[in-house]
């Protein structure tokens, strides 16, 4: 099993031009985000390659609390992220708010989107999103299995401010049922620690550590061809800044590599 660990566009600044190179030159494999305004698919893909780097097309839907609406969104977004030949979609999917019947017509939807247009879609467990808790993740997972999810457990951490030692077995289902990682370190009164590296946050690195590993453990055990990583944490504003100067207390890139470095270490190799 390939192991692809991509680095994210949000909070990198400068072109795209220029972001693709510095991660490419980083040493990443993959680049994930948004699909580019400001390039077609050709050139895209062209600069990708110039760098042997893959693509992970980030999207999120829209239209208040209405399945409908989103649905529409989802399907348009996907065949434009289609386009530009990513490896598969992470995606916010929908509302917190919505009623149980409204997500199960979204994700009906999305899923025949997703066999109709040919690309894979990880729905992301984010906050604000159908997916923000272990327990409405999981009435999902139960109803479509072939559901699939990008594992953002430090939404979850936050939400619920727990380790989710209450949620194992709808956490044990979210873990099978994962595409891709996003590995952002929480704690449980916020989706990202200060600076993950700091000594104090050992604990929570542990736990978050523990379930990624059990998710490449199960992709392993499907017998799929590659596992995806991607250390996503937020820059500032997200990261913890110092009051009245707001200065960042970490720096995103040595925060993103350090979580890329660590792979090895968690996976056992």
């Amino acid at each position: 099993m390939k192991t692809i660990i991509a680095k994210a566009f949000w909070g990198m600044e400068g072109t795209t031009e220029e972001k693709i190179r510095r991660i490419g030159e980083g040493g990443y494999n993959a680049v994930e985000a948004p699909v580019p305004d400001t390039m077609t698919p050709g050139a895209f893909r062209s600069l990708l390659d110039e760098y042997g780097l893959s693509y992970i097309a980030q999207m999120a839907t829209t239209g208040g609390d209405h399945a409908a609406e989103h649905a529409t969104s989802f399907g348009e977004r996907l065949r434009q992220a289609a386009e530009y030949g990513p490896l598969f979609v992470n995606c916010h999917t929908g509302r917190d708010r919505m009623e149980l019947d409204e997500q199960l017509r979204l994700f009906e939807s999305a899923l025949q989107n997703e066999v109709d247009v040919g690309i894979a879609v990880a729905h992301e467990t984010h906050r604000s999103r159908c997916m923000y808790t272990p327990w409405t993740t999981a009435k999902l997972l139960k109803s479509y299995p072939e559901l699939k999810i990008c594992a953002d457990f430090s939404h979850w951490v936050c939400v619920t401010e727990s380790f989710l030692q209450a949620s194992e077995a709808d956490l044990s289902l979210a873990i099978e049922r994962a595409l891709h990682i996003h590995g952002r370190v929480g704690y449980i009164h916020g989706p990202q620690v200060s600076d993950p590296r700091a000594p104090e946050f050992a604990q929570e690195v542990h736990v978050h550590e523990g379930w990624w590993k059990r998710i490449h453990e199960a992709r392993q055990a499907a017998g799929v061809e590659q596992f995806t990583f991607t250390p996503e944490f937020g820059p500032p504003g997200y990261m913890h800044t110092l009051p009245y100067t707001r200065q960042p207390v970490a720096d995103l890139w040595e925060v993103c590599d350090w979580g890329r470095n660590r792979v090895p270490v968690w996976i056992g190799q």
